[in-house]
């Protein structure tokens, strides 16, 4: 957690959100700091998938920045106390990038991040959760906490030892390093590097790919199947939570529509909806 910075703008919304057809957009919204991660930036992230997860209209999300960086990383404007919160309470309070990446977790859609540039701290693990990182030509990423007497946060060191393997999380976050961009392609971090001005336009097409042809209903239990069992310590974890999908799914309108589609060589057409008839498969 960290204090409110002294640089924060509550006349300026900290992030933006646009549509582009069935797509949502997200854009942090802070480009004189680089869109540095402040407590109201946060919040509003939170608010904005509560709002797309609710909304059936909504396929997909893609997160950006405005400016020549995607962020920064936690905006330090309030000085060498900017993560003491013992002022605030004398109690654990929750880390607030922690709060955004459980949220991103928790997402019914899938999520693509188009970095459009620099992105460190925060500005890394805040996309950790998501599908896929799509980044610029000119992208690095900064793996700076312990140079700044910090550690990982935002749950990374969950996220990112499964997404790079653990050898080279250590290896970044101990070193504190600074990765670039082809090293980020090598090692997993991201999906794929393009020129600046088509990183949008190709996060957008990439999440496009992953909701085109699929039922909503089965790629937001796909989504948590895939992410919770990432953590799972057997495969019978998996093999419970993916009878229960199946049980529920199989005795659905989406199914019934999916197959008879496909035997009728017809796009299909699911009625199913997220926001309302997404099966508990977890109790």
């Amino acid at each position: 957690m960290w204090v409110p910075s002294r640089t924060e703008n509550s006349d300026i919304p900290p992030i933006i959100v646009e549509r582009d057809g069935e797509i949502a957009i997200f854009r942090l919204n802070r480009p004189d700091r680089l869109n540095a991660f402040t407590m109201q930036m946060g919040q509003a992230l939170i608010d904005a998938f509560d709002e797309t997860d609710a909304d059936d209209s909504v396929r997909a999300v893609v997160l950006t920045g405005n400016g020549r960086a995607y962020c920064a990383g936690a905006d330090l404007g309030g000085g060498a106390d900017t993560f003491d919160a013992s002022s605030i309470t004398d109690e654990v309070p929750p880390d607030e990038g922690g709060r955004l990446s459980l949220r991103i977790f928790r997402a019914l859609k899938p999520v693509v991040v188009a970095v459009n540039g620099p992105s460190a701290g925060v500005g890394v693990t805040m996309t950790l959760p998501a599908d896929a990182r799509i980044a610029s030509d000119d992208a690095k990423f900064g793996f700076v906490f312990a140079a700044r007497g910090l550690v990982p946060e935002a749950a990374s060191s969950w996220f990112l030892p499964r997404l790079v393997g653990l050898p080279t999380a250590l290896r970044w976050t101990m070193g504190a390093t600074m990765v670039s961009v082809d090293e980020a392609l090598e090692h997993g971090l991201i999906q794929q590097v393009v020129p600046k001005d088509e990183v949008l336009a190709t996060a957008i097409a990439v999440a496009r790919e992953m909701t085109a042809n699929s039922a909503p209903v089965s790629v937001a239990l796909t989504r948590q199947l895939l992410w919770r069992m990432a953590g799972a310590p057997s495969p019978m974890d998996a093999h419970v939570a993916d009878s229960k999908a199946i049980y529920y799914r199989g005795q659905s309108a989406d199914v019934y529509e999916g197959v008879t589609a496909f035997l009728e060589k017809r796009p299909p057409n699911f009625p199913m909806s997220v926001a309302k008839d997404l099966p508990d498969i977890w109790s």
